[in-house]
């Protein structure tokens, strides 16, 4: 029986659920996010999104390309609640879900009598519950399936097999798939690569030449909309962390370690909370030039106490001493369920702005 895999993914979800509770906002443009100098756009609505607005934009641009936007800041309690009740319609419609985040998921449609009607029945029930519009793309894997489900938003539904997925995308730039990401798309534009259908039919000795004897023939299978069809239930979280970009650079080595106890402690009640322990404790810290920097160490026994973690989180750091002014920080506890996690290397990865 050939496979049937759905991706559904609630539109613009932050600013969805701040539009149900502020309706007078209703068509105009909303962003959220934070308000900091270093803040950036949680999400953005679709009236802000054509003035250029997107996810992850620094709030400062944001503001420049739409100076009439509402700027509301992300109430994640909010969105948790009515996340539960979407995914809780989701499962109730069909029984491998794999939920990707809040606001998205993939579901096996393998052997259902009718797919599409399915899908678009669970559409109106989470419009019925919530008030909420969600974009559905089908196709036979997960890759197809993704990308159809961005193609039409809002309220998009989109089902194509793998073939014509290739010709209705033959023309768009290769970061149009997940994966493939600006510094890759760089590299492919340098080779003369500058859609999906140039990269899938690229002479995979220039590929393998460019990137390694793996990434070269990943890339040409994802320009032809070859990938996974497995649908995993449950995902199992293999790590959790907390970090902050800090509104000013931080130089005084006492108050960097201020705040990394604060992340510490903020990441340990959250473990504690779900039960979960881990092994790996590992610090990122990111300079003033966006160098960042990562160092991990195993420990013999999974820990979830602050006065554990805080101190090899500390140990780590002063053995890094930040030779320049510090931008972010963060904390992260991984190897849950006693199962080791190879630590990073202690390298300097130059990251672009």
């Amino acid at each position: 029986m050939p496979p049937v895999i759905a991706h559904l993914d609630i539109d613009a979800f932050y600013a969805s659920v701040e539009l149900l509770r502020r309706p007078e906002l209703k068509g105009r443009p909303v962003v959220v996010g934070g308000s900091g100098p270093r803040a950036v756009v949680t999400t953005a609505s679709y009236e802000a999104r054509r003035s250029g607005v997107g996810s992850a934009m620094p709030m400062s641009r944001a503001r420049r390309l739409c100076p009439e936007a509402v700027v509301i800041p992300p109430d994640f309690p909010a969105y948790r609640e009515q996340s539960a009740v979407v995914m809780g319609l989701v499962r109730g419609a069909v029984d491998e879900v794999e939920v990707m985040g809040l606001d998205e998921a993939y579901l096996d449609l393998t052997g259902l009598l009718s797919p599409r009607a399915s899908m678009r029945r669970l559409v109106t029930q989470i419009r019925a519950a919530t008030g909420l519009d969600a974009s559905v793309g089908i196709g036979p894997n997960k890759l197809v399936a993704k990308v159809a489900s961005e193609a039409e938003k809002p309220q998009g539904f989109v089902v194509l097999t793998r073939e014509q997925a290739c010709v209705r995308f033959a023309g768009s730039p290769p970061r149009l798939v997940p994966g493939i990401g600006a510094k890759t798309a760089e590299r492919l534009d340098e080779l003369g690569i500058t859609t999906l259908a140039a990269l899938a039919k690229a002479d995979p000795d220039v590929l393998t030449g460019a990137f390694g004897p793996r990434q070269g023939p990943w890339l040409a299978a994802r320009a032809r909309f070859e990938g996974s069809t497995h649908v995993e239930a449950v995902r199992e979280a293999v790590s959790e962390s907390r970090e902050t970009t800090f509104d000013v650079d931080i130089t005084v080595r006492d108050e960097l370690e201020a705040q990394l106890h604060r992340l510490a402690d903020q990441l340990c009640k959250g473990l504690q909370k779900h039960e979960r322990a881990g092994r790996t404790i590992a610090i990122k810290v990111r300079l003033d030039d966006w160098t960042t920097v990562t160092r991990a160490r195993t420990i013999a026994h999974a820990t979830n106490e602050v006065e554990h973690v805080g101190q090899v989180a500390l140990e780590l750091l002063r053995e890094y001493a930040p030779p320049r002014p510090v931008r972010l920080l963060g904390v992260r506890v991984a190897s849950f369920g006693g199962t080791e996690e190879p630590a990073p290397e202690p390298v300097q990865l130059a990251l672009p702005v």
